[in-house]
């Protein structure tokens, strides 16, 4: 039990390491190639601290516990917006009111209501799995279509002022932003899992069930990179990619990590996700209308109500 304590730890320090590292390239690379930091956290950073659920959904579905593969995406999302959201509001304000996320936003609410329609069906399936990986593909082309688009505007999205993105260096060179994203891309999963197995061993000896673990401990474990990347960008004034790395990390939990797990094999849908884990997953989403949509800055007030509301999701989940 001892060292699965001190392998908990490690792993979050590997997480807290791998965060910054991934900020640093992913803003870095934006700088160098000309496209917004917004759209790189949508796509390599979101994607990077997606990985752990991608593996342990994977993992999950060959060993036959549907219950955390499911409850590992939906708890994920729910933790992504009250808790990845609320804790760094609860450090710095974080200027949400600067960016303008209103088509990914609209995209990730597309990806939740297709992720709900097709748990009625009981089961996700290869067929489910190819629709939201044909999901995926679509929105990712969207975003490369952006990107050029971006690049071609002399004047479009003008980047802010120097001053305003710490850690930024225009001088960088290559292999250092190549060294920063594998760094964080190969950490971030290594960290998660570290601490998601050996909390998972913690949690089972106190005898707590497979789904409440995965919408609980490995739904919170998962979420860590995304916790990490977000703090730091928080920190750092780098509100983009605090609040890119949320949507585009949902969209991808969502639509890749349910699509592949699908494929390698049948995920039941517990009657209980229907009943409640789905909707507090999309109400969760919903909560990012006021600072998509009326460019209200997340505030510590707005951060403390993001995670006392994840406060009480865990109380009721663990009531249950």
């Amino acid at each position: 039990m001892i060292t699965a304590w001190l392998l908990s730890g490690l792993g979050l320090l590997i997480l807290l390491l791998a965060g910054d590292a991934l900020v640093k390239g992913a803003v870095n690379l934006s700088l160098r190639v000309g496209i917004p930091a917004l759209i790189v956290s949508l796509t390599i950073v979101a994607f990077g601290t997606s990985a752990p659920e991608l593996l342990i959904s994977i993992k999950a579905v060959l060993d036959d516990v549907p219950g955390i593969a499911l409850g590992n995406v939906v708890g994920s999302n729910t933790a992504n917006i009250l808790l990845v959201l609320g804790i760094p509001a609860l450090l710095a304000t974080m200027h949400t009111a600067e960016c303008n996320t209103r088509k990914s936003f609209n995209h990730m609410i597309a990806a939740t209501a297709l992720f709900i329609l097709l748990a009625f069906r009981g089961v996700f399936d290869w067929i489910a799995g190819l629709i939201l990986l044909a999901a995926l593909a679509a929105m990712l082309f969207d975003a490369a279509r952006d990107a050029r688009a971006h690049r071609k505007a002399e004047n479009a999205c003008a980047a802010p002022e120097e001053e305003d993105l710490e850690g930024l260096d225009p001088d960088m060179p290559g292999w250092r932003i190549g060294l920063f994203l594998v760094l964080g891309l190969v950490g971030l999963p290594l960290g998660a899992s570290l601490l998601v197995d050996n909390a998972t061993i913690i949690a089972r000896t106190f005898g707590v069930s497979d789904t409440v673990i995965g919408l609980t401990l490995v739904a919170i474990g998962t979420s860590l990179p995304e916790l990490a990347t977000t703090v730091v960008a928080a920190l750092r004034r780098q509100a983009d990619v605090a609040l890119g790395n949320v949507i585009g990390s949902n969209m991808f939990n969502l639509l890749a990590i349910i699509g592949v797990a699908s494929l390698v094999g049948p995920i039941s849908v517990d009657p209980a996700f229907l009943r409640f884990d789905l909707w507090v997953m999309l109400a969760a989403s919903l909560l990012l209308i006021p600072f998509v949509y009326f460019r209200f800055n997340i505030t510590r007030l707005w951060g403390f109500a993001l995670s006392a509301l994840y406060a009480l999701y865990l109380f009721v989940v663990l009531a249950g």
